[in-house]
């Protein structure tokens, strides 16, 4: 059934959590025991950030962004990253129309408001940073023209932790950019059962129902953006943050985007709770999202943990 938030004035902390507890347990219609991975995307999907799953094939990346993108009614696309992707395939092109003697511009599948980049580190670099402006400014220019990606937007990217033979590494740059990283780990004996028994017949993601509209999101997320967070916790995330750039072992420590990735996911997360207030706790939890810091020289970049 519809949770219809578009009409209301304001919406209060208990009617987000409310909405966003029937869009978890609908996604979880399809996605069995990984309710830490459903809550946190949901938390970066209220926030507008972006999401980079890593994990082996086979466990519900895809279907995840998928179940969530129907759940709330948005527009959904997939790019499959492949080494001969071009930038243009991604973003669109201009295309001449002889009839009309003009250049057209046919849109890519990044002019989507949920757009899945599977595999995202087995394209080449100058493809991967066509995603570059259109996660940080919602925006693409093509051939000097810009044009404004529609809202909300979110790009989830997948990658495998395990093959990287014909991979290209995401650079600092691009990971620095997505809100949350995520894993989300093989089910457990018992879920993957039930896993079994609910694919039977058939898919439960092809009866899987709306919960939300796009304007029912938008509407969340400028809510959750008026949480209101003490100074106290100010300090508190500005310290967690400052602590990755003063360790010793660490030659690059999280940006200011991490503070404010880390801001906005503790009010994202408090509203989820239904609490008005975020505390130390939700900040810790929604903290998972794992600063970026790279180690000292000689060391493999790393993701550490607050």
């Amino acid at each position: 059934m519809r949770v219809k938030l578009e009409d209301r004035q304001t919406l209060s902390v208990q009617e987000i959590a409310e909405s966003s507890g029937r869009v978890m347990q609908n996604v979880e219609k399809v996605i069995v025991g990984k309710h830490d991975a459903v809550r946190l995307t949901l938390v970066a999907v209220l926030c507008s950030g972006h999401v980079l799953i890593e994990d082996v094939p086979g466990v519900g990346k895809t279907v995840l962004t998928k179940s969530i993108a129907r759940s709330i009614g948005c527009t959904f696309k997939r790019i499959q990253f492949t080494p001969d992707l071009l930038p243009s395939d991604v973003t669109g092109v201009s295309i001449f129309n002889q009839a009309s003697a003009t250049f057209e511009f046919r849109a890519g599948p990044i002019m989507s408001q949920f757009v899945l980049a599977d595999e995202i580190n087995r394209a080449t670099p100058k493809t991967q940073s066509a995603l570059l402006e259109a996660m940080e400014e919602n925006q693409v220019t093509v051939d000097g023209v810009t044009y404004f990606l529609p809202r909300p937007f979110l790009v989830m990217a997948t990658q495998n932790p395990i093959e990287y033979e014909g991979t290209f590494p995401l650079p600092e740059a691009q990971l620095d950019r997505f809100m949350l990283n995520i894993s989300m780990g093989y089910p457990s004996p018992a879920d993957e059962v039930i896993i079994l028994d609910r694919q039977q017949i058939s898919h439960p993601f092809d009866s899987l129902e709306q919960i939300l509209s796009d304007e029912d999101l938008q509407a969340m997320q400028a809510r959750v953006r008026e949480v209101r967070v003490e100074h106290e916790m100010r300090e508190y995330i500005v310290a967690i943050v400052a602590a990755t750039r003063q360790h010793q072992h660490v030659y690059l420590g999280a940006s200011p985007r991490g503070s404010l990735a880390l801001f906005h996911a503790a009010q994202a997360m408090a509203a989820v709770q239904g609490r008005d207030l975020p505390s130390r706790c939700s900040a810790t939890a929604s903290s998972s999202r794992r600063l970026r810091a790279c180690a000292a020289p000689r060391r493999p970049p790393c993701w550490m943990m607050c």
